[in-house]
């Protein structure tokens, strides 16, 4: 068994067409059904049920296809770990982080490298949580600056702060801190989707105060939620680091006394990851932490 017969089973497999796949791996259809064969062959398993109509997996081609991801994945990784050992401090750094990340706290970090490390490229992904945790799994990232709770037993997770909330409005349309008034207002989040667990929260938080927030719009940044409350478009419950962190926005913020909701920022990464930065960026991880 060759890796070419991993990669056409797969593409094979996630089509369920074999022109389709042909065309995809850059080959012809007749070569790439006999590979097939060969590997049934080999494997002395029928791996697709096939007639002129339909492919479809079998159940031993729906296990195999699982483990042919694992490998190829492996494989993926292996070649980035081998890639950072031999780039070193050379190369690139991957950093992900949450768009409620205070940047100039991430740029103090960003320069603490760059002195140590002069030859380093670090690049830059604004990312949600879930999928941060897909880049870090993959090796895609390096390091993720991302919320908890992060669900993964491939990556090494450390605290860097808790957040309380705080509740957010313009200027221009104060609404004060009570369920009554509350209960009537919009309320502007991030898509529950994008960051379920911060919406969690977020209803939590607000249920705690005694009412049921009416969530009129959703994005997929914080930068985003904060603009749209400053236009009147609706308040929100935002953690409190993000208060000093767009002061060119006209926003008042109302700290919410009593209420045991926060939320948990952490720093993530493989634990087989390699790259010689990673260390400092973790020493230095320290003062990411808004003041």
């Amino acid at each position: 068994m060759e890796l070419r017969h991993l990669l056409y089973f797969k593409a094979v497999a996630e089509l369920l067409h074999f022109s389709k796949a042909a065309e995809r791996l850059h080959i012809s259809q007749p070569p790439l059904t006999r590979q097939i064969k060969e590997l049934e062959a080999e494997l002395g398993v029928l791996l697709f049920h096939r007639n002129n109509k339909r492919v479809l997996l079998t159940d031993a081609g729906h296990y195999f296809l699982r483990e042919c991801e694992a490998l190829i994945q492996h494989l993926e990784r292996s070649k980035q770990v081998v890639k950072q050992i031999h780039e070193s401090v050379s190369g690139e750094f991957h950093i992900g982080y949450i768009s409620s990340t205070p940047l100039s706290s991430l740029a103090s970090v960003l320069r603490a490298l760059s002195s140590n490390y002069p030859l380093l490229k670090t690049r830059l992904y604004e990312l949600s949580t879930a999928k941060q945790v897909k880049a870090l799994e993959q090796g895609k990232l390096d390091v993720g600056i991302l919320r908890a709770p992060v669900a993964s037993t491939q990556l090494e997770i450390s605290s860097l702060w808790q957040d309380q909330f705080v509740f957010a409005c313009s200027k221009e349309k104060l609404i004060p801190l009570r369920a009554d008034d509350l209960s009537r207002a919009h309320f502007i989040s991030y898509n529950s989707s994008y960051a379920p667990y911060y919406h969690e929260q977020l209803i939590a938080c607000c249920r705690r105060i005694g009412f049921e927030p009416q969530i009129a719009h959703q994005c997929n940044n914080m930068y985003s939620i904060l603009s749209l409350v400053e236009n009147g478009l609706g308040v929100a419950v935002v953690p409190a680091s993000v208060t000093s962190q767009y002061p060119h926005l006209n926003l008042h913020f109302t700290e919410i006394k009593g209420i045991p909701v926060y939320t948990e920022i952490v720093m993530a990464h493989r634990g087989d990851t390699k790259h010689a930065a990673l260390a400092s960026f973790k020493e230095w991880s320290r003062f990411l932490a808004p003041i």
